[in-house]
């Protein structure tokens, strides 16, 4: 293992590639879990509702759910059911063969794919290229892969799990007890003033309005934020966040058949935005204030 790590620090090109490799197979599972981990949780809702529900439901109005899993069944063309063999499923290279289509059917598979894969690749080699050879680059690749997960999944479905949001803001504390990106103490106080921060603007927002502005997911986002970055940076994090989402909601309703009032994830925007600040925000922060002071 100390030769594997002394060729990684001493070759860059070598830890580039294998950083980009392994990442393009963290890809292809990651478009796993954002397909099938929302999948997952209806399922288990829905359990949980006729298992409340016994006495009153009838046999009749239960319905029998195969059992779904992140390695079972097996992967398939959603239009023919084909069974997708091992080397139909190489990282990218497979749809670039495939030209995009199922081998059977030749119905279109979703450019999404290996869009996933290539900007998950890509995005770890930024992280590599920052952290360079150290544990705190094994860290933010885990985060950095949280984040496109959860990122897709609010898209699709208006919905931040716990099970990726909790463990990952564990993790940032965890990172940060000897120090590695913050103090602890600024850990600590980050991870309670972001979600209590979006808590009070929600409840302001819904006393004022009689509406929800956000999610409850967000304020666990953002809490997530404060374990990895401190309190320090949350101003200048949800300050991007909110002018990208405004850009984007105001282009969808000049640019799309978007209805005014629909709701627009904002999980996706601050995901972006904490990734941002986790590598350059002290360099932007600094910038800012350098202007308006």
């Amino acid at each position: 293992m100390s030769e594997f790590i002394h060729l990684l620090e001493n070759n860059s090109l070598f830890f580039y590639g294998f950083v980009f490799v392994f990442s393009l197979i963290i890809g292809s599972f990651l478009n796993v879990v954002i397909y099938r981990f929302p999948k997952m949780l209806e399922q288990g809702w829905y359990q949980e509702c006729r298992e409340f529900l016994a006495d009153e439901l009838k046999p009749s109005s239960t319905k029998q759910v195969s059992a779904l899993t992140l390695s079972t069944p097996n992967s398939s063309c959603p239009h023919c059911q084909h069974s997708i063999r091992f080397y139909e499923n190489i990282p990218v290279i497979s749809w670039l063969v495939l030209k995009g289509k199922c081998s059977q059917c030749k119905n279109k598979i979703s450019a999404r794919y290996p869009l996933v894969e290539l900007s998950t690749a890509l995005l770890s080699v930024v992280i590599a290229q920052h952290f360079g050879v150290t544990v705190i680059t094994c860290y933010a690749l885990i985060l950095t892969w949280g984040l496109i997960a959860l990122t897709m999944i609010d898209f699709d479905h208006m919905l931040l799990p716990d099970q990726i949001v909790l463990p990952l803001m564990w993790l940032g504390l965890i990172v940060n007890l000897s120090n590695g990106i913050v103090p602890i103490e600024d850990a600590v106080i980050g991870a309670i003033a972001g979600y209590t921060s979006l808590f009070t603007i929600f409840w302001l927002f819904k006393l004022a309005t009689g509406k929800e502005g956000m999610g409850f997911g967000d304020f666990k986002l953002f809490a997530l934020f404060g374990a990895w970055l401190g309190w320090q940076l949350l101003p200048l994090l949800i300050l991007m966040a909110s002018v990208v989402g405004a850009f984007i909601g105001i282009s969808l309703l000049l640019f799309k058949d978007h209805q005014k009032g629909q709701a627009i994830p904002f999980g996706p925007y601050l995901a972006a935005a904490g990734w941002i600040t986790l590598l350059w925000g002290e360099n932007i922060w600094s910038w800012y204030l350098s202007q308006v002071l």
